[in-house]
């Protein structure tokens, strides 16, 4: 009887135990960078998506991890094998390169490690689903808006990122296609210099370009937080900000939100990146659970101007609730 009881409880306590275990994940975050307004943004999504499982009674511990600049290949791809190698449950990734991190994400699946791309787009299909801004369409907003500032005339400068970024090429290719679509008595004067990661690399190259095409040049469209605040500060420098030269940026920061109010810069393409963080996360943990969840979720993209720049539905985005989430 005594033995019965015992092996009842036992087949009870495991049975708890592993319900236990059932509702607690280890996942890792992996951005392209650590330092930007903007992954600081995807980390408090992130830390939102966790508050609010737990509230639920599923635990994910998140792991943030990502190399410090968005040009660190390398380290990106160890970051992943590390984590590949303490066996979490599963990882959502900021690929830094749509070919050079396939590699790692295929190992992983191979591993039964399911991953959540998240930002910017890989060149592999085994990924369980891609959370992101369109940013083809955001390129394309930017260059409606731009085109509507210069009147459908003069010459332009657009600023490119780094090759082999999936999110910010197709921000380019859509700038392109309906600024030369929709606006052909525009002039693009460059289209082939590419910002790099910081915000000091930018701004050399956008001096460079402002010295070469500073006569001429009229509007110009940089596609990321990094570049546009690079832009920014070369503008100010040459003494063509204020509305001089016609300035469209991509993404929210401090300084770009600054620039927005003060007149330097004429409008920002947005993105939601709390969002991001927080859909990628969910949707990793809706995975684990052997739920379906879409090949492709759109966080949505839209344009801040000076006007509705307090508008309460733009609050997250354009003053992202940081300290809420990350202690």
């Amino acid at each position: 009887m005594k033995t019965s009881w015992l092996k009842a409880l036992a087949l009870s306590v495991g049975c708890a135990v592993a319900a236990s275990a059932a509702n607690t994940y280890t996942i890792a975050v992996i951005p392209k960078g650590t330092t930007h307004e903007f992954w600081k943004s995807i980390h408090a999504g992130a830390e939102k998506a966790k508050l609010e499982l737990a509230a639920s009674g599923i635990t994910v511990n998140v792991i943030w991890k990502g190399p410090l600049k968005e040009d660190d290949r390398e380290q990106q791809i160890q970051v992943v094998e590390n984590f590949i190698g303490r066996h979490v449950d599963g990882f959502v990734l900021a690929p830094l390169d749509s070919r050079a991190l396939v590699a790692p994400v295929e190992t992983a699946a191979r591993g039964k490690i399911p991953v959540v791309i998240i930002d910017s787009g890989i060149a592999s299909t085994v990924p369980s689903s891609f959370v992101a801004t369109d940013n083809r369409e955001g390129g394309r907003i930017a260059a409606r808006n731009l085109g509507r500032l210069l009147g459908g005339q003069g010459n332009v400068i657009m600023l490119r990122y780094a090759v082999g970024s999936n999110s910010t090429e197709e921000r380019e290719a859509g700038f392109l296609e309906v600024l030369q679509k929709e606006f052909p008595a525009i002039k693009l004067l460059s289209t082939d210099q590419h910002a790099g990661a910081t915000r000091d690399t930018a701004k050399q190259v956008s001096e460079n370009l402002l010295n070469r095409f500073g006569r001429e040049v009229n509007g110009v469209f940089a596609c990321n937080e990094t570049s546009a605040t690079g832009m920014l500060l070369a503008l100010r420098d040459a003494g063509l900000a204020g509305g001089k030269v016609k300035f469209v940026g991509f993404d929210s920061g401090e300084a770009l939100n600054a620039g927005l109010l003060a007149g330097d810069v004429q409008g920002l393409v947005v993105q939601n990146p709390l969002n991001m963080g927080y859909l990628g996360v969910k949707t990793l943990v809706a995975v684990l659970r052997g739920e379906p969840v879409p090949a492709r979720i759109d966080t949505g993209v839209g344009f801040v101007t000076k006007e509705n720049f307090n508008d309460p539905a733009l609050a997250d985005i354009v003053h992202p609730p940081l300290d809420k989430y990350l202690k």
